[in-house]
């Protein structure tokens, strides 16, 4: 196996999982916001939705850092983010001055969601703590 196979992945796991874990940790301080965020697209029991959004995002992401449970974490995430996308980025049900942003940013979670499905399919790599327990 040559160095990029090697560490590939970690560099991987690093950049996808950066996103969650800074949109995890700044649910955290803006928690009310978070809540009302959610509420107003008529979720139910939208306080512990964010409390679920946290923790996908701050744990998932972390252990998808830390290369621990990678397939799981990324799986979570995979299913949280397509689900964002179509719930918080719904570009065909906004007015037309707000398409065009919601769909970039239905597209980059259905872009993460490939990098996460790449961490689903293929693991951790060589530099995680999944390879440590083989």
């Amino acid at each position: 196996m040559n160095s990029l196979q090697q560490v590939g992945p970690l560099v991987g796991r690093i950049l996808i999982a950066l996103i969650f874990v800074m949109s995890g940790a700044g649910k955290i301080p803006g928690f009310e916001g978070t809540v009302g965020y959610i509420a107003s697209k008529g979720l139910p029991f939208p306080a512990l939705a964010a409390i679920a959004a946290i923790v996908v995002e701050l744990g998932g992401g972390i252990a998808l850092i830390l290369g621990w449970k990678a397939r799981w974490a990324a799986a979570a995430m995979l299913l949280f983010t397509v689900s964002a996308a179509v719930i918080f980025h719904n570009f065909w049900g906004v007015p037309a001055d707000q398409a065009q942003n919601q769909m970039i940013h239905f597209m980059k979670n259905i872009s993460m969601a490939g990098g996460l499905l790449m961490v689903v399919v293929n693991g951790s790599g060589a530099f995680s703590l999944d390879s440590r327990s083989r």
